[in-house]
């Protein structure tokens, strides 16, 4: 990553991918189909808005889609939570998920701080 790249929109772009990989392996491998989508919308829908959010037309708009993006962040972290508790998912796997998850929530939260503040 260089300097001139954001980190949340490359953060929230990997985060997406390995959602992606973990909807693909809970269909394939498990067959399971309704926790998957929950997690493949909530999952992808961070860096999709933090894409919006760079692209906003006003500090009111930019903050309004990051605070979407963080909000899918949340339920995203409810949905890896559950599917490890419900043992759909290996620990270390869920556990790998849920850091890279709260780490964006982190990022989140800093930016919205700042562009609140400022």
């Amino acid at each position: 990553m260089t300097k001139s790249e954001n980190i949340i929109l490359v953060k929230s772009y990997e985060f997406a991918l390995k959602i992606v990989n973990l909807y693909k392996e809970m269909i394939y491998n498990q067959k399971e189909y309704e926790l998957s989508k929950q997690i493949l919308k909530s999952g992808t829908s961070i860096g999709a808005n933090s894409e919006e959010a760079a692209g906003a037309q006003s500090k009111k708009d930019f903050i309004a889609k990051l605070s979407i993006a963080y909000k899918e962040s949340r339920e995203t972290n409810y949905w890896l939570r559950l599917l490890k508790d419900s043992e759909i998912v290996e620990n270390e796997h869920a556990n790998s998920l849920i850091t890279d998850c709260e780490e964006l929530q982190k990022i989140l939260t800093s930016i919205l701080k700042t562009a609140k503040a400022s």
